[in-house]
Parts: C-alpha cells; sequence; structure tokens
C-alpha cells in the first residue's frame, strides 16, 4: 500500500508548550484517514504542518520530518507555494470569496495561468460535481456565493479546492457547523473524492470518523494514542484511553 504523507518524530511547540510530542504515522495513497481527539490534541496543527500554514504562526519550534512522495517539505528547500497547490485546505468555517459561485472556482485556475474560457467553464463544472453541488447551482452560477446556505458554502470551498488539483486534501472540521443533510452530501462526496485524492479529515465527531474513513488515529494531549484501520480502531481498540473517547467517556 502506498505511503502519500510519511510523519516521523514530529515535535511541535509555541512557546514553552509542546503541541506534539514525537508523532510518527503514516497516510496512505487514495484513502481517507481520520485525525480524531479532544480540542488541544494536536491534530489541527498537524494539518498545518502538512501544508506549511503554521509559516505564519509566531514562535514556533519544529523538530523531525514530514515527507510527502518521499521529499521532506521540512528541510528548508521546499518550495511553499508549490507546495500549497499540491496541498488543498478545506477549514471549519466556509470562506467563500465575495464574488460569484463561477469565480469562487475560477479564481484558482486563474492564478495559474488558465485563461481560456471554454477550459475554465470545464473546471468549474467539474469541480462542483465532485463536490455534489453542480446540481443546486448550475442555474445560479452568476449569483454571489454569499447567497448560498451554510452547506453549499463548505461544498463551495471544497469545489474551490478541488479546481487547483491538489493531490492531498485536508479538511479541518468541515462539518461542524452543518445539518446533518449538508454533512452526508460532504461525506458523499470525499467517499468519491478518495479515488483521485489522498484525504486528511479531522473532526471531533467519532460517528463521522467510523462512518467514512479508512484509517483512524486517536491524539490526545499532543500524542499520537492508536492508529490503525478504523474498522479496527472502534471495534477493537488496542489502548483503554481510546476506548474510552469513542464512547464518549471524555472529549
Amino acid at each position: 500500500m502506498d505511503i502519500k504523507i510519511r510523519v516521523e518524530n514530529l515535535r511541535v511547540s509555541y512557546g514553552s508548550s509542546e503541541i506534539l510530542k514525537g508523532v510518527t504515522i503514516d497516510v496512505h495513497t487514495h484513502m481517507i484517514t481520520g485525525f480524531m481527539g479532544p480540542a488541544g490534541s494536536g491534530k489541527s496543527s498537524l494539518i498545518s504542518i502538512i501544508n506549511r500554514m503554521i509559516d505564519f504562526e509566531d514562535d514556533v519550534t519544529i523538530h523531525g520530518s514530514v515527507y510527502i512522495d518521499g521529499n521532506n517539505i521540512l528541510d528548508g528547500t521546499v518550495d511553499e507555494i508549490h507546495l500549497r497547490r499540491r496541498v488543498g485546505t478545506v477549514f471549519a468555517v466556509p470562506i467563500p470569496l465575495p464574488r460569484s459561485v463561477y469565480e469562487n472556482i475560477a479564481y484558482g485556475p486563474r492564478l495559474q495561468g488558465i485563461r481560456n474560457r471554454t477550459e475554465l467553464n470545464t473546471i468549474v463544472e467539474e469541480s462542483l460535481k465532485k463536490a455534489f453541488l453542480w446540481d443546486e447551482v448550475k442555474d445560479r452560477l452568476h449569483i454571489s456565493a454569499l447567497k448560498l446556505s451554510g452547506g453549499q458554502q463548505q461544498r463551495l470551498c471544497l469545489a474551490r479546492t478541488l479546481a487547483t488539483k491538489p493531490e492531498i486534501i485536508l479538511l479541518d472540521e468541515p462539518c461542524s457547523g452543518l445539518d446533518p443533510i449538508s454533512t452526508a452530501k460532504i461525506e458523499e462526496a470525499l467517499n468519491e473524492l478518495k479515488k483521485e485524492f489522498t484525504i486528511v479529515l479531522v473532526s471531533n465527531n467519532t460517528k463521522q470518523i467510523a462512518r467514512i474513513t479508512d484509517y483512524a488515529a486517536f491524539f490526545y494531549m499532543g500524542e499520537l494514542i492508536e492508529y490503525g484501520p478504523t474498522e479496527k480502531v472502534f471495534t477493537n481498540p488496542s489502548e483503554k484511553k481510546t476506548e474510552d473517547y469513542i464512547q464518549g467517556k471524555f472529549g
């Protein structure tokens, strides 16, 4: 089984506070890997390392390695802008551009130099279809994206990420503020998207992790407590702390 991302002995500190404490984990190609754990366990910090968004934080110290396709993205030679094209991110709160639905999707490809209208039209349609949004907006492509519902805006942000053709998609609590119907559509989209992309899903919703991920990692207080195939982690966890978290005894 191919490994897309390999994290080795990763330690991250903000000032004197250690957020990740020697985490080692492999993320497999064309799988959905779920990161779960209570707030403050280091899940979001880990994905901010993978997309190098952590570069914008102050007073951060990083030790260890993160490899994507065998290349260490922390060794100082990586072009961060190129990296972020390969690694798309969808955040908890959807932030559509204050433009039309169409322009939200076309914006990234235009930055990459695509100007041909026919090509842009194709990218917009394909991206919206992959995000399970096309049927809802195909007759409203030129309305403001801000007029869409919260669930539609989140799928629009997913489509906007897909339009730039990344290899990896990181999702940080993408359904935290969404209703069950919108959440189901996001999950349906992710199940299809893993055929083309490697996906990492951060979620405090253990039921969601159980439903749609192939591998699950449980983090607690900056440590990786348990990692393995999702079915194994949920039905026969190796660690008592994992079992207690899944059963809702803390979180």
